[in-house]
């Protein structure tokens, strides 16, 4: 199964994806919260990594319909660090799903590359086997120059490590490069795994729970959130195009609470020295060395 799937629309399919188009505003950022494999799986009565997998198919189906659609950023969550307390055969047989996956993935670059898909995993990637840490690594080096359409996959994530790394990260050069008057909700912000990627416009969740989970709790507060009762494997085009929908309905509430926020996060970067030369340093050599660490890991030699 491609990353991407070969997608057949159906002619209904194909006109109302026109109107979307032309009608309405389209999200830049849809994130997904892929939700209900497992009960997919007992409901069929195949096993739990069945329904996982089947689950990816699906992701594939989604970002088909994104890329037709003209979103440019997808964000997935699909492994929890909560995950980890599940019994020991589900989790080895997750890691095994995405071994094949993102073995995959490499194996199919030139399709990638073809439809300029970069992929990004946001996460504490060295929580996971040093195998899977180099496949992970080296699939975002591999798509790194890509730029068309970015996937992010939460992998080894939860908001709450996302923000303890971020305040790590700037303890850590607190008597360097930054100081306390520099240290403010901007500046956090720019430490996060998502750095590089605007909040979401949309996050749509399936299987009819209506809570986050730990999920970009930090970047979701201009989103809209779009619920489903359906298990994520059985989501369908008309599924998608209903969130599209309830966006494109609801986005003007919080097109003032937004704006707001832009200002405010405008006065913090003044306030709090954002853009000065010790600061941009700072955020540079994260940068690099937040690259630095994917090269070490991609380039390592398995015992």
């Amino acid at each position: 199964m491609s990353w991407v799937a070969d997608y057949e629309y159906t002619w209904l399919e194909r006109i109302f994806m026109r109107a979307l188009r032309t009608c309405g505003h389209i999200p830049k950022h849809v994130a997904f919260v892929m939700d209900g494999n497992r009960r997919f799986a007992r409901s069929q009565q195949i096993d739990k990594i069945e329904g996982h997998s089947r689950g990816f198919s699906k992701l594939a189906d989604c970002l088909r319909w994104c890329l037709d659609l003209g979103i440019r950023e997808v964000t997935t969550f699909a492994f929890s660090i909560e995950n980890f307390k599940r019994s020991s055969e589900e989790v080895e047989g997750l890691f095994n799903l995405a071994r094949d996956k993102f073995g995959k993935l490499l194996k199919e670059t030139d399709r990638l590359n073809q439809h300029g898909i970069r992929i990004r995993v946001i996460g504490n990637i060295e929580l996971l086997p040093l195998d899977l840490q180099k496949l992970v690594a080296t699939a975002m080096l591999t798509t790194e120059d890509n730029d068309k359409l970015f996937l992010n996959v939460a992998f080894s994530y939860t908001s709450r490590d996302e923000m303890t790394q971020a305040l790590e990260t700037v303890l850590q050069q607190s008597n360097n490069s930054i100081s306390g008057s520099n240290i403010s909700e901007r500046l956090l912000e720019e430490c996060m795994y998502t750095r590089h990627s605007p909040a979401p416009d949309l996050v749509f969740r399936t299987s009819g729970e209506t809570r986050l989970s730990d999920f970009m709790m930090w970047q979701l507060s201009g989103s809209v959130l779009y619920f489903s009762n359906v298990l994520w494997p059985q989501i369908t085009f008309w599924n998608f195009l209903a969130s599209i929908l309830a966006y494109q309905r609801d986005r003007y509430r919080l097109d003032k609470f937004r704006q707001a926020e832009h200002i405010r996060s405008a006065q913090l970067a003044w306030s709090s020295d954002f853009h000065s030369e010790g600061v941009q340093q700072f955020l540079h050599s994260m940068d690099e060395d937040r690259r630095k660490l994917l090269v070490r890991l991609a380039s390592s030699k398995m015992c």
